[in-house]
């Protein structure tokens, strides 16, 4: 009797073991999907660390770069996967999002900026060189045969003033003509005392055209008078400076025979000079007539000088693509001498825009990317547009907001990483997206690769 009471106490407890098992089993909360598969790939799983989807159930090396496996010693993030964000799933994150702990981010030197709205100055260089006022340039020729007789100025660089005497010239035409103003002054003296009022007149109509052709063959107008005032002609008369400044060129030697063809000097005044600009096509359209630049010499201590935009030339060469810009600078020391190279700061005021750091635009050439911090050391890999550059940032004009927060420093390393992480995501799913296959435990199991996998005759297969 007291034996089948035990045995009845002993199936009672019995039942009551197998129902809460039970109602656990099938009514109690069941773990995350894929817990089982994360669990077995933290049990059994080495990877590569620089080819994640190189899996194998034993340690040893990569059958792809021959590198040391290492554990999977993170199960909530198998090799491979997307990164996920406090209360966001994987598939709600940008493609290429990675997490960079501060210990990573402190290593590699990551630092952050941020994308704003500012108005600015856009400061450009251009190589320069200094060239004569084209203005400002005097060639001395006579209108009259002859031959030179005595050379006062005989070398290249000499400064002369204006009026100044250069040489003497023997002119028979010249001769001739200085007689004929002697004879009319002449004749018009012995006809003041005629009583024919038309005699008179007609004298008087000899000297001026005598004098008027030696003003138009340049002779002076003290040289006309001391000719009148001594009555014998000049037999060599004496060519003078134009202007002021310094002889560039010297075709005048003595006893040489000279037409008015003859450039005997050429003479420049250099208080002021051009200089002959080479802008880049792309900075061409912010030239404007009238604006200042600022002028430096790349030597004796950086001496800059102002100088004013006059003119900006029609066309862009063809060899350099670049347009010729022409600049007016004062030059009373003369420290800015022809054919000197310079160098050309312009500085053009720039609207506000949306506008970036220059170094947290990473380009790749046929792309420009900006990382984006999303918080919780998530950083996205952001296509952006670019415009001009102000001074040491860059205009964005499409792909950022004002207000976000940007990495500056340490892009291209988080770059590498990000590209790592969208390949080894791309391969790992398209290796393990095969259909749930029913276990016995009734758990996922990934597929089998395929044999032309290059990885599966490395033992890269888990056990089934």
């Amino acid at each position: 009797m007291k034996a089948g009471r035990y045995i009845l106490i002993l199936a009672l407890i019995a039942a009551a073991w197998v129902g809460g098992y039970g109602y656990g089993r099938w009514y109690g909360p069941k773990p995350a999907s894929g817990g089982a598969h994360q669990a077995d790939h933290k049990a059994s799983g080495y990877h590569c660390p620089m080819h994640p989807s190189f899996r194998s159930d034993k340690p040893g090396n990569c059958g792809i770069c021959g590198m040391r496996l290492v554990p999977d010693d993170d199960a909530a993030h198998p090799a491979g996967a997307a990164p996920r964000a406090e209360g966001a799933p994987p598939a709600s994150m940008p493609m290429g999002t990675i997490n960079v702990s501060p210990e990573k981010q402190q290593l590699i030197g990551v630092r952050y900026g941020t994308v704003e709205m500012a108005a600015g100055t856009h400061s450009f260089r251009a190589a320069g060189k200094v060239a004569a006022d084209e203005t400002r340039v005097a060639k001395v020729q006579t209108k009259v045969e002859g031959w030179i007789d005595k050379v006062y100025v005989d070398f290249i660089g000499k400064l002369v003033e204006k009026g100044q005497p250069l040489l003497t010239l023997y002119s028979p035409e010249m001769l001739a003509t200085q007689q004929e103003y002697l004879l009319a002054l002449k004749s018009r003296n012995i006809m003041k005392g005629s009583p024919l009022r038309s005699s008179l007149e007609q004298s008087d109509s000899l000297v001026v055209a005598a004098r008027r052709r030696l003003e138009l063959w340049d002779l002076g107008e003290r040289q006309i008078e001391e000719l009148a005032r001594t009555g014998e002609p000049v037999k060599n008369i004496t060519i003078y400076s134009p202007i002021t400044g310094y002889v560039m060129e010297r075709k005048a030697f003595p006893k040489q025979r000279i037409t008015p063809e003859t450039e005997l000097y050429t003479v420049v005044d250099l208080s002021k000079v051009w200089i002959m600009a080479d802008v880049f096509q792309n900075e061409a359209p912010m030239i404007r007539e009238g604006m200042p630049a600022r002028v430096t010499l790349s030597y004796g201590g950086g001496r800059t000088f102002s100088a004013r935009v006059n003119y900006i030339q029609p066309q862009v060469d063809s060899m350099t693509r670049t347009l010729k810009v022409r600049l007016e600078a004062d030059n009373p020391v003369l420290a800015l001498k022809p054919d000197m190279f310079v160098d050309v700061d312009f500085q053009v005021a720039m609207p506000r825009r949306l506008v970036v750091p220059a170094e947290a635009v990473l380009d790749a050439g046929l792309k420009k990317t900006v990382f984006v911090d999303l918080g919780n050391g998530y950083l996205e890999p952001r296509q952006v547009e670019t415009g001009e550059q102000i001074g040491d940032r860059v205009e964005i004009t499409k792909g950022l907001k004002a207000g976000e927060r940007i990495v500056t420093s340490g892009n291209f390393l988080i770059d590498s990483e990000s590209q790592l992480k969208s390949s080894a995501a791309g391969m790992a799913g398209h290796q393990h997206g095969g259909s749930p296959a029913g276990g016995k435990q009734g758990r996922e199991q990934p597929a089998a690769p395929a044999p032309q996998d290059p990885h599966a005759q490395h033992g890269g297969g888990r056990k089934q």
